[in-house]
C-alpha cells in the first residue's frame, strides 16, 4: 500500500561519486559533526549535476551505514539511473542525521527505510518519549498505522518488500553455552548485569534497549553507541567489554565469529519489511520512480537479502558489486 500520496497528477561504476549536491553536504555535514559519520556511496553518472535536461533528473539517496543497507542502497541507484535519474548516494550513522528539519523530505529524495523504524521514529516525534509504540507485525497494518504520521511529513511510503531486517540480539556461542541461553528471555531469567554494544539511537526504543529492559527483564547497565551490526560491536562482545550485541536477522557473520543470535521469543520487534520512503514532493514530480522501486521491492527476499549480506560480511565483496550482479542477475537493470 502506497501513503501519503498527494493528489496532485503525478509528473555503476567503481568511482567515486564526483558531484555533491551542496546544500545537501553542507546539511549533513553539519548534522554528522557529532559523530553520526558521513560517507558517500559509488558514482552513478554525476549524481547532483547540471544537466537537468536528462531523462529522471538527479535524485538524492540517504541512507544509514551498515552492510544490508549498504547493498540495498546501491540497488536503488543502479535501478534508478538505468531509468534516466542521476543518484546520488550518501552514509549516516543514524536516523535522527536524515530526519532532521529540511533534510528529508527535502534536500533529500528518497531514504532506503524499513517499516516499522520510520512509523516508530515518526510516532515519537510527534507524540513524544513516552507514546505507544506501534507494534503491528504486518506490513501492511503498520504503514496504514504509519499513514497520517507520514503524510504530515510529507513522505510516501510505496509498497514494502516481503523481505525483511529486523534488529536481533546476539552473545558470544560461549557465553551462551555457560549459562544455558537460547532466548532473550534466558538472558532476562540469569539476572545478571548486561552492557549493550548498539546503535546510537537504542536507548529507550521499545525495539532495542527500552523493549529489552521492559519487556525482557534484561539488567542494561549501559550502552554503547557503537553501531549496528558494526565492527566495533562485533569486537565490543568478543572481547567482554559487552555481553550483547545489536545486529539484524539476516547477519551471515555470526557463526564465523564465534557469535549466536538470542531468539526474540517475546516478538518485541515489529514489522521491519524494507519499504522505499520518498519526499511526496520529489514523486509527484518523478512518478516513474515508484514504479522503478516497487519493482525492486516486488523482486528482493529475505532469503536474496542474507545471502547478499554474507557476500559482502564475510566473504569481503563490494557493496556495490554485489547489488549490480544481483541486479542483471534478477534482470532488473
Amino acid at each position: 500500500m502506497r501513503l501519503a500520496r498527494s493528489s496532485t497528477p503525478r509528473r555503476g561504476s567503481g568511482l567515486r561519486r564526483v558531484a555533491a549536491v551542496a546544500g545537501l553536504a553542507a546539511a549533513l555535514t553539519l548534522s554528522a559533526c557529532a559523530g553520526d559519520g558521513l560517507t558517500s556511496g559509488d558514482g552513478y553518472g554525476g549524481g547532483g549535476g547540471d544537466d537537468s535536461s536528462a531523462a529522471g533528473g538527479p535524485v538524492n539517496i540517504v541512507s544509514q551505514d551498515f552492510p544490508s543497507a549498504n547493498i540495498v542502497t546501491e540497488m536503488y541507484a543502479l535501478v534508478l539511473e538505468d531509468a534516466g535519474y542521476q543518484p546520488d548516494t550518501q552514509y549516516v550513522g543514524s536516523r535522527d542525521v536524515y530526519m532532521a528539519d529540511g533534510q528529508f523530505p527535502g534536500a533529500i529524495d528518497i531514504v532506503p527505510e524499513y517499516v516499522g523504524a520510520i512509523a516508530n521514529y515518526l510516532n515519537i516525534q510527534e507524540n513524544g518519549a513516552d507514546a505507544e509504540p506501534l507494534t503491528e507485525t504486518d506490513a501492511d497494518a503498520m504503514a496504514d498505522a504509519a499513514a497520517d504520521l507520514v503524510e504530515a511529513r510529507g513522505i510516501t511510503l510505496l509498497e514494502a518488500s516481503e523481505a525483511t531486517d529486523a534488529n536481533a540480539y546476539f552473545v558470544t556461542e560461549d557465553f551462551a553455552e555457560t549459562n544455558d541461553l537460547e532466548t532473550l528471555s534466558d538472558l532476562g531469567e540469569l539476572g545478571e548485569p548486561v552492557v549493550l554494544a548498539a546503535a546510537p539511537d537504542c536507548e529507550g526504543r521499545a525495539d532495542c534497549e527500552g523493549g529489552l529492559n521492559q519487556e525482557y527483564g534484561i539488567d542494561v547497565t549501559q550502552v554503547l553507541p557503537l553501531g549496528f551490526a558494526s565492527t566495533q560491536t562485533y569486537e565490543a562482545v568478543l572481547s567482554g567489554e559487552a555481553q550483547l550485541g545489536q545486529t539484524s536477522t539476516i547477519d551471515g557473520s555470526l557463526e564465523s565469529q564465534g557469535l549466536v543470535l538470542l531468539e526474540d521469543d517475546l516478538e518485541i520487534q515489529p514489522a521491519q519489511n524494507l519499504v522505499p520512503a520518498v519526499s511526496t514532493e520529489f514523486l509527484d514530480a518523478n512518478p516513474e520512480a515508484a514504479d522503478v522501486l516497487e519493482e525492486l521491492m516486488g523482486t528482493l527476499s529475505s532469503d536474496d537479502l542474507t545471502e547478499l549480506t554474507a557476500r559482502v560480511t564475510v566473504e569481503r565483496e563490494r557493496a556495490a558489486d554485489v547489488a549490480r550482479q544481483y541486479l542483471e542477475d534478477e534482470g532488473l537493470i
